[in-house]
Order: C-alpha cells, then structure tokens, then sequence
C-alpha cells in the first residue's frame, strides 16, 4: 500500500525572479534569475543537481515545447531535464517530479523550475494558443471572466447569499490582496486599494469587476529538494518538508452529468482530501497555517476556502468579512499577494506559492512574516470550473 511521501523530501533552497513587466528580460533571463538565488540558497554546486523538471504552459511564445532549454541555460551537467505542462498547475507539477524521483531513491537532489515569459506576446491576457482544448474544440464561446462570475451566480444560488454580501466580500478579497502584495518587494502590483475602487470600477462579467480579476506576468520560481538526511550533511537546520502533493483532474463528469451544481470544484475538494490525508491533517481549519491559493478571480478564492475545509459550506462570505483570512487572521490567506498581486506566469505560480510557504516557515519573509506558522498549504486550478486541474501542497517543519 502507497504510504504517501511525507517528510521523506525536504527543500534544500528556493528562489523567485520578480514578477511584472520584465521588457527587459528574456524567458532564459527570468529562469536564471531564480536559479541563481536557489542555488545560493541551497548552498550547493550546479554539479550536484542530478534531474530537473520545467514548468511552461505557453512554450510557443518562448522556449518551444522541449526541456533542452533548461539545460542549456543552467548548463546543467548532462542530467535528465523533463518539461511538464498542466495549465496554471504546470509549477506544481514540475516540483511533483522532482520531489517523487527524490522520494523514489532515483535521485539525492532533483531541481523544478517553473518559467512564463507572457507581457511581450501582443495580447492583454492568455495568448491564443491555436487549434485545440483552449478556444474552439472543447470550450467555443467561453471566456474565463464569463466562466467565473458563473460560479458566483451558481454559488449565491446554491447558499441563498445576499448579492451585496457576495459583492462586499468579494471587494475584501481584492483589498485584501493588494495590501499584502505592497509589503511585497517582487510583486508585480504593489498598489493599495479602497472597497470602494472594487464597487466603482467597470464591470468585467457581473459580478466580477475589474479588481476581481487577475492578469499574467513575466516570472520564474525554483526549487531545489533532497532528503532530510542529505540536507542535515550540508548543515541545514529548521528544515522545510513537502508533507504531501495530490493532483485531481476532472474526468468529464462535471458537465456530462447533473449532480455538479456549479457553486464549487470538484477537483479542489478531491485534491484537498488526499492531501490531508498523505499529510496527516485531520482539522483543516485548526491545523493550517496559512494558504496561497489559485486566486484568479475573487470569486474562486471564496469558493477555494470552502473546498479546502477551512470554512464550512455556505460560510466563506462571513469568514471573509470577519478578516479570517486577513494578514491577521487565523488562517491568512495570499499573504504574498496571491495571483491577484504578485502575478501569474502560469508555469511558475505554483512554484511562487511554495517559495512563499517555504520562506513563512523559515522566518524569512521580511515585512508580511506570520507569527511562527507551522503548515502552509498551496493550490492551483488550471482551467474552467467545469473542466479542470487542481494541485495542492501541504509544506510543513519537517517531523512536525
């Protein structure tokens, strides 16, 4: 029987280039930005890496569909470089391969590398991709704003929510976001925000707003892992474990049947589940430190909350506007920024929310640093919420 792989991989150090509007920067540029402060972190020599993984979802605007790219940037030492993509979980699936080939015994110290070069392709959003699952075979017609505010409406249906109290925490999300991300040296927007800059600003698809929704970005994030022996033989100390990692992909039940409502995702409470499990979190709510979460409108962060069992079903408005997920909350929630603030190169969010968690848990966050969080727990949603990837981490002290 699989016993899961908690505490057997620790991270041996972590890096994020900035995320933003880098004109001046290349996908290559990016990728060794974030190297280079996680391989300081690490304090080890390139020719102890022995596999790497890339994360890149858009490879056509940048660094085409192979892994070679990564090696030949880090000039890796003749190692075994593999690129994985799973829409905006792609991050979190090239640390997946990473921590299970250390896990495995098939390498001491494996790499993952997330990069998105997006702000210089011409579009405004996600730039189209072709023929294919992303405009006219699977989902004609559809925008993600259009999608999202679905969810809200299906949400408020289901839970008899009040518009104004939807719309209210909704705004708070936002605020919420934006004062994290100004404490936030790499964010991309640093800029705070009133409740009332939410309610006035031009409507994208009712009831998201323009603050309600995220953009991309430009960035690269990075982690080096390895056994907890191996790290404590370099003299790592407060060493930081990968408690588990659970990937769920939806099978097309959610729109060939109706017992999906459309008020939550599926794939998020199947994910969040086996987490918990391989974890050992047994009180979600009581347990968690914090989360950084797939933010990408307003809205799904409120829904996210109820899928990861932090607030009961049909409570998240009112955890919410109690500051729940605050900076000083209980659970704080995007503390970096989320997706909203500090961006979404979609190769590399996943990797930025780990970087987050990992930092939290060292002390080392500078001025959004928690009061001695213990578990910090990632998740990414690729897709629509019918149709959908999602990813979640639960980093912790290791032996905690």
């Amino acid at each position: 029987m699989a016993s899961g792989i908690k505490d057997k991989v620790v991270i041996l150090g972590m890096g994020c280039s900035k995320f933003g509007e880098r004109w001046d920067c290349n996908a290559q540029d990016l990728m060794v930005e974030a190297f280079e402060e996680a391989l300081a972190d690490a304090g080890i020599e390139r020719k102890q890496i022995e596999a790497a993984w890339l994360g890149t979802a858009i490879e056509e605007q940048h660094l085409g569909k192979s892994a070679v790219p990564l090696a030949m940037t880090l000039r890796l030492p003749y190692i075994p470089v593999t690129r994985v993509e799973n829409y905006c979980a792609t991050g979190t699936e090239a640390l997946r391969g990473a921590v299970y080939a250390v896990a495995s015994g098939a390498a001491d110290i494996a790499l993952a590398l997330g990069v998105e070069k997006l702000k210089d392709t011409g579009y405004g959003g996600l730039p189209q991709r072709g023929r294919g699952a992303l405009n006219d075979l699977f989902w004609p017609n559809i925008s993600a704003p259009g999608s999202f505010a679905q969810l809200a409406a299906a949400y408020r249906a289901k839970h008899g929510a009040d518009k104004g109290d939807l719309k209210r925490a909704m705004a708070h999300i936002s605020v919420k976001s934006h004062d994290n991300g100004a404490r936030n040296p790499k964010a991309h927007l640093r800029n705070k925000i009133t409740e009332d800059d939410v309610m006035r600003a031009p409507m994208i698809a009712e009831p998201l707003g323009l603050y309600d929704c995220c953009g991309v970005s430009d960035g690269s994030a990075c982690a080096i892992v390895t056994t907890p022996d191996i790290a404590r033989g370099l003299g790592k100390k407060d060493l930081v474990a990968v408690k588990a990692l659970q990937v769920a992909v939806s099978n097309g039940q959610e729109v060939q049947y109706d017992q999906w409502d459309g008020s939550y995702f599926a794939t998020t409470r199947v994910a969040a589940a086996r987490a918990y499990q391989e974890a050992g979190i047994t009180k979600p709510r009581e347990q968690v430190s914090l989360v950084d979460v797939h933010d990408c409108f307003s809205v799904t962060e409120l829904v996210t909350m109820e899928d990861l069992q932090l607030s009961p079903e049909g409570t998240a408005i009112r955890d919410v506007l109690d500051g729940f997920y605050d900076a000083e909350g209980k659970v704080p929630c995007q503390i970096d920024g989320g997706l909203k603030c500090f961006g979404h190169p979609i190769g590399a969010s996943g990797l930025r929310m780990v970087y987050e968690m990992y930092l939290q848990l060292q002390g080392r966050a500078g001025a959004r640093q928690l009061k001695a969080p213990t578990w910090g727990v990632t998740h990414n949603l690729g897709g629509f919420p019918s149709q959908n990837v999602a990813a979640i981490s639960v980093i912790g002290a290791y032996g905690a």
